[in-house]
């Protein structure tokens, strides 16, 4: 009866709705009527705020749209939603609210696709559907891989040209006012609005990554349990696992005790988790290492109805497995389990994690510190490329003693340590407690008595953190996640009178844009505090052999870049 239950789940595109646990897609309404401009985040403040409808999520089909989907998390909610919105006036237009269908799943439509164009082929974001699943991998983790690395550094340093382009562009249609300075860098700098120096690459280009999160699953023909990288993403009809062997920039330290994971989560005679039906147990593994060889494994679990005895009994059981059986030879220092649930109707999750065995944490060595590294901390993935990184932004910094620098997204107090030596102080703001813990114990670790790092999001805690300091001027150094910074943290930066010269680190630079223009914008009742424009940048191949680049950029207030 169960497996007629799971074929007929994936038949019908909409059988997650009938599950357990939470999707915005359950409770959704179409509100139309909105006005020509408007921003997402004025439409939040209506519905949480001024309405007070607990909103879990705003999607319009398409920026700029008249009509958009609003999320809750119960039938109450929606219905209490239509009745406030319908009829409503919001900046002159009226707004009407409905029932909105959900949408159906992409994994089970594509396969219904799949099924009746009578094709079977697996599809991925390249061109390699004729490939093996390694060679598919390849293409998907690592897609330049069979390129000479000379040209992959000639290719990204075309590639950040490219971006620097669309950014004075930009800045040039929405702020008028730098028109005579950019076109000025247009003619030093061959069309870009900065200096862009050459490349910067470390020696060592292979193995290079220090933490991998793997997929817990089923290889290509759902036969064997597998611990690697997805072949597809959900939406193109795939949830199958291809394997980590060839890849190149995964150390072999990495790969083995994978591998000999793999053999624990075959006899333990669970199943990996299914993201089609949500059954099963076993769902992701991370693994961190560092140059003196210390491995850290976090293995995630799904409990479904496993009970605190047997989630106890597999914790003891995975010790063993690492402490004096089979796996002793993956040399694991650091041992975590990892509960992962999905997030119920009512929002809670029940992820926890466990120190099960070896060190809480493990340590790596940086510009000459060492660092301690938790299992949820940020720290950069590529350490020798970190160096070169850090040495470059330092350059461009050109910070003196009589400098305070404010390490923004600080994670575990790489980047303000390493700056330490170089400036009068320096203030680090991160969100993740453990990474401020290790920060504060890192400056403990190195004898660094100029640091102070804080915790809390940089857009509620910065303005006290600036009032701190005691130096005259500040540079502000900007490491934030691939989605950029929050704007209430940037109107803080731009704000800020002692502030004068800002770098900005980007994994992502093209998602960095809307940054940059807005630290560049015109004075305003929005933006205070004088633009800071790009005066000079420099990518860093923090990652071989794929497409990704880290561009760094060094920004001064106008008036200073004009001199």
């Amino acid at each position: 009866m169960e497996t007629s239950n799971v074929i007929e789940n994936e038949k019908n595109p909409y059988a997650y709705l009938d599950r357990d646990h939470f999707t915005s897609e359950k409770y959704k309404i179409e509100v139309r009527g909105l006005p020509k401009y408007y921003g997402i985040g004025e439409f939040k403040k209506l519905l949480n705020d001024k309405l007070d409808l607990q909103s879990c999520k705003v999607k319009p089909p398409r920026k700029g749209s008249s009509w958009l989907y609003v999320c809750f998390r119960s039938e109450e909610c929606r219905q209490r939603a239509i009745t406030s919105i319908n009829g409503i006036l919001w900046k002159n237009n009226k707004l009407t609210a409905q029932v909105a269908k959900p949408a159906p799943d992409p994994f089970v439509k594509r396969k219904l696709e799949e099924e009746s164009s009578l094709n079977k082929r697996l599809k991925t974001d390249t061109d390699n559907s004729n490939c093996s699943p390694m060679d598919r991998i390849k293409f998907i983790t690592t897609p330049l891989w069979n390129m000479p690395y000379s040209d992959q550094l000639e290719f990204k340093q075309k590639e950040m040209k490219s971006i620097l382009i669309k950014i004075g562009q930009q800045m040039l249609t929405e702020s008028k006012t730098l028109t005579e300075w950019i076109n000025s860098q247009k003619k030093l700098y061959d069309g870009l609005p900065c200096k862009l120096q050459n490349i910067l690459s470390a020696d060592v280009t292979e193995a290079y990554r220090n933490k991998c999160e793997f997929t817990v699953g089923k290889d290509s023909e759902q036969s064997k349990i597998m611990i690697g990288f997805r072949l597809s993403t959900y939406a193109s009809g795939s949830t199958a696992v291809g394997p980590i062997d060839d890849l190149c920039h995964i150390p072999e330290n990495m790969k083995i005790a994978i591998k000999i994971l793999e053999t624990f989560i075959r006899e333990s005679n669970l199943e990996p988790f299914n993201p089609v039906d949500h059954s099963g147990y076993w769902r992701q593994v991370t693994a961190r290492t560092t140059r003196a060889n210390h491995l850290m494994l976090i293995v995630g679990i799904h409990p479904q109805t496993l009970n605190n005895n047997e989630l106890d009994m597999l914790k003891s059981q995975l010790k063993i497995f690492f402490e004096t059986g089979k796996g002793v030879d993956a040399h694991v220092t650091s041992l975590y389990f990892q509960t992962i649930d999905k997030k119920s109707i009512g929002g809670e999750s029940s992820d926890t994690l466990y120190h099960i065995n070896g060190t809480e944490y493990i340590e790596e060595t940086l510009l000459g510190m060492k660092f301690r590294v938790s299992p949820q901390a940020f720290f950069q993935v590529n350490t020798l490329g970190a160096e070169v990184l850090y040495k470059a932004a330092i350059d461009l910094a050109e910070p003196t003693m009589d400098t305070t620098l404010l390490d923004v997204c600080c994670g575990t107090g790489t980047i303000g340590l390493c700056f330490s030596k170089y400036c009068g102080e320096v203030l680090g703001v991160e969100i993740i407690p453990d990474a401020i813990q290790d920060a504060k114990e890192n400056a403990i670790k190195n004898e660094i008595k100029n640091c102070e790092f804080f915790v809390g999001k940089a857009e509620d805690i910065l303005l006290p953190v600036i009032q701190r300091t005691t130096k005259s001027n500040i540079t502000a150094i900007v490491d934030p996640p691939r989605a950029g910074l929050h704007q209430k943290a940037l109107l803080t930066l731009r704000k800020s009178k002692k502030l004068n010269r800002l770098v900005y680190i980007s994994c992502d630079p093209r998602a960095a844009m809307r940054n940059l223009i807005d630290l560049a914008r015109p004075s305003s009742k929005q933006y205070l505090g004088e633009p800071l424009v790009p005066i000079k940048a420099i990518a860093v191949d923090m990652f071989p052999h794929t497409k990704h680049c880290e561009l760094i950029l060094c920004l001064e207030r106008l008036s200073k870049a004009m001199k």
